[in-house]
């Protein structure tokens, strides 16, 4: 503060009084309109157009406490998890594009059907459209524990993000990301420590030698072909996830 007093006091005696007050008022403006653009690059009420027919449908079908609930983004939304498992109790709660806040908004829909297990993964739309990582985590902790304190008994399995592969050019603004992949699967990891929920990490299972998404699992380098889902079928079927 004594420092910002000292070079005010020097652009006074520059500048003159009328002259300083102008430039006050220019600077004043500035950095305002700099603190809005910084606040204004992301934007938690984005929802993707088919989000209110998707939680419709979601709203209108049976709820049953046996059901093993999916809930995400395209990435979760891109297989029928019922032929995928052979598990007639799979539900698919996945919506193309969704991002945490979107989650949150549709989360009653979830807990109001008491799921024996929830499998959550969500966050890489939330890091396309610039949402910071601190805000995602936040969101992640609030998605777990309304689900704690709803459901109760419902089995909450937090899964990673997955790795992205920039040799694709279709999601440019989802590549390139990996550090903020990392620090957000990182949050999520101490969120399920803490809360008492499963954290099944998928990044490894999915990423090449290099830590892209493995081109061999994606047709576009961000979402997942037969081949990726079928080995994210064998993973929850060989750690027991779905018993």
């Amino acid at each position: 503060m004594q420092k910002q007093f000292i070079i005010l006091h020097n652009i006074l005696k520059l500048t003159g009084m009328k002259n300083f007050i102008h430039l006050f008022i220019v600077f004043c403006l500035v950095s305002t309109a700099k603190a809005q653009t910084q606040q204004e690059a992301w934007d938690s009420t984005y929802r993707p157009a088919s989000y209110t027919l998707k939680v419709a449908q979601f709203e209108s079908y049976e709820h049953s406490p046996g059901d093993v609930v999916f809930l995400g983004n395209s990435i979760t939304a891109g297989t029928d998890w019922y032929e995928l498992l052979q598990m007639p109790q799979a539900r698919n709660r996945g919506i193309s594009g969704d991002i945490t806040f979107g989650v949150l908004q549709r989360l009653d829909e979830v807990i109001k059907g008491k799921p024996s297990k929830l499998f959550i993964l969500i966050g890489i739309n939330d890091i396309s459209r610039n949402i910071p990582d601190s805000v995602i985590i936040a969101n992640y902790a609030k998605i777990v524990r309304r689900v704690k304190a709803g459901s109760p008994k419902t089995k909450i399995f937090t899964e990673s993000i997955l790795p992205t592969n920039r040799s694709f050019d279709k999601f440019k603004n989802h590549y390139n990301k990996e550090a903020h992949i990392a620090a957000v699967n990182q949050g999520i990891q101490k969120i399920a420590s803490s809360e008492g929920a499963t954290y099944i990490d998928l990044h490894p299972t999915f990423a090449d030698s290099a830590g892209n998404l493995d081109a061999r699992l994606t047709y576009d380098g961000l979402h997942l072909n037969a081949e990726g889902y079928k080995r994210w079928a064998a993973l929850l079927k060989s750690k027991g996830y779905l018993k």
